[in-house]
């Protein structure tokens, strides 16, 4: 047990130092470096970056969990991920160059240009802030429960969440995402090496073989094998449900701050299109902690609610030495630390530059102030931990649906110049307050669909109905002024690069 505690602590202070250590390739100081990383992380530095915000700590618990108490269900991850990625080879390098073009830093910088409304950067900030504090939260309980479990309980859930927090804070404030990225490549490695074992080690030493436990599964569980899983029509988690939780995912990802921020950080639009080509590789690794779920199935029966959670660790311990246990448990902390850590810097640099910043006063100290947004949303996280703790699952599909709502306004509104600001706000309204009603009095699936799809399709109806007919419709090209090719994001759909704007040197 000790042994596990001391590798743990290594690694985590080696996680602060990587972090810390990026600082010095620091180029200006200002917040477009700290926030993605002066635009200029290569080929590599993106691909460990984007892959490790996609296998968080839901990849090692939540992901366990389902197979444990669903099965076929939890390879919606595998399939809205690997979409996601196709669609990022377009939306990708589009956003890039709109970014690049006129020096926007984040999601909600884009809205306000794309509308010439600050208000609007304000209330997207707000609203992905809302939606981002949750997914913060996942990844503080789930680092938690790693270390508290892999510690064999001596280290207690309430001190193992503020580690989470402090150690993520540490670095992330200081560092920004070049920081993230660093800490990415000790993370990824750890990821394939641990789970690589893993995959093998398991059925081998509770099974003798794949071939063993594949018909086991088969004879004795075959509901797990096949939609809707595991609790037949009753978990509502159909075809339908399937179909509809990939194809929103899949949008949502492309659009999500988080994945923005990877995006913006790439020194040119090819570097994101390869990265696109290579990212669905690492999505084989999410099918072992989905089979290993399914394996405890038969050598720890009978977990339930949240404990089905810990189904790949409670093999974990039960099968390996402690010094292994510490190296799987600091694989799975880092994989909450990591996107936890761009989580909190993307809402920093959202708040820094569209909402503190309209104050006139306060625009020069927006890196200053990004800052100690982001130590404010993860002590704010954190107490929500403490004190609002919820499934791991739950609060990852409610941060998606929420997000979802974001897609007319953004995307929709940066290849369609017809879309007006009062349509698209009017479609996001009604697109949060259908899925806030429906996810939160328990309709969801709705119909057999995901709730977050059924509010996005309302969203887009209204919000191009408004734009066309509303009483600020129709005439966008001769109010505002601007050429097509400054207020859409068009250039990257030909070209890998921005004309006008010098590439980067490596």
């Amino acid at each position: 047990m000790s042994s596990a505690l001391w590798i743990l602590g290594g690694f985590l202070v080696l996680t602060v130092l990587l972090g810390l250590l990026a600082v010095r390739r620091q180029e200006s100081g200002g917040l477009a470096d700290w926030s993605v990383g002066g635009r200029s992380l290569g080929p590599v530095f993106i691909w460990v970056l984007m892959a490790g915000e996609g296998y968080t700590s839901f990849s090692y618990l939540g992901a366990a969990g389902w197979g444990y108490n669903y099965g076929a269900p939890v390879l919606y991850v595998v399939a809205y991920m690997s979409c996601g990625y196709a669609l990022g080879y377009v939306v990708g390098p589009m956003l890039w160059g709109y970014a690049r073009k006129h020096g926007l830093v984040s999601l909600s910088d884009m809205a306000a240009h794309r509308y010439r409304s600050p208000w609007l950067g304000a209330l997207v900030a707000v609203l992905a802030t809302v939606f981002l504090l949750p997914y913060i939260q996942l990844q503080i309980t789930g680092m938690g429960v790693v270390l508290s479990t892999v510690s064999y309980g001596r280290i207690g859930l309430g001190l193992a969440y503020f580690l989470a927090f402090a150690v993520t804070t540490g670095f992330v404030v200081v560092s920004g995402l070049r920081g993230s990225a660093w800490v990415s490549v000790l993370k990824d490695g750890l990821v394939i090496l641990t789970l690589g074992f893993l995959a093998v080690y398991v059925p081998l030493h509770y099974f003798d073989g794949y071939g063993e436990f594949l018909g086991r599964l088969a004879d004795e569980k075959r509901e797990w094998l096949a939609l809707p899983g595991h609790g037949g029509a009753v978990s509502g988690y159909g075809v339908g449900w399937f179909a509809s939780t990939t194809l929103l995912n899949s949008l949502t990802v492309v659009i999500f701050p988080t994945t923005v921020a990877g995006y913006l950080g790439a020194r040119d639009a090819d570097t994101l299109r390869r990265n696109a080509v290579w990212l669905p590789a690492y999505n084989v690794l999410l099918f072992v902690p989905m089979l290993l779920g399914m394996a405890a199935l038969f050598v720890v029966p009978g977990l339930t609610g949240a404990g089905s959670n810990l189904a790949l660790f409670e093999l974990v311990t039960d099968s390996l030495p402690p010094w292994a246990v510490g190296l799987v448990g600091v694989a799975a902390a880092l994989s909450s630390i990591v996107p936890m850590a761009v989580f909190m810097l993307v809402i920093g640099t959202m708040w820094g530059r569209s909402v503190l910043s309209l104050v006139p006063r306060l625009r020069e100290r927006e890196k200053g102030l990004a800052q100690l947004v982001v130590v404010v949303a993860g002590a704010l996280a954190l107490v929500m931990t403490y004190t609002a703790p919820n499934t791991l699952v739950r609060l990852s599909l409610i941060s998606y649906e929420g997000m979802a709502q974001l897609l007319p306004l953004l995307l929709v509104g940066l290849v369609w110049r017809g879309m007006s600001l009062y349509g698209g706000v009017c479609g996001l309204v009604v697109g949060v307050g259908l899925v806030c009603c429906l996810v939160f009095s328990g309709n969801d699936p709705v119909g057999g669909l995901n709730a977050g799809l059924v509010a996005l399709l309302a969203n887009l109806a209204v919000a191009v109905l408004v734009s066309l007919y509303g009483p600020k419709g129709g005439r966008d090209r001769d109010r505002d002024g601007r050429p097509d090719e400054d207020v859409l994001a068009l250039e990257e759909f030909t070209d890998a690069r921005v004309p006008g704007v010098p590439r980067v040197p490596r």
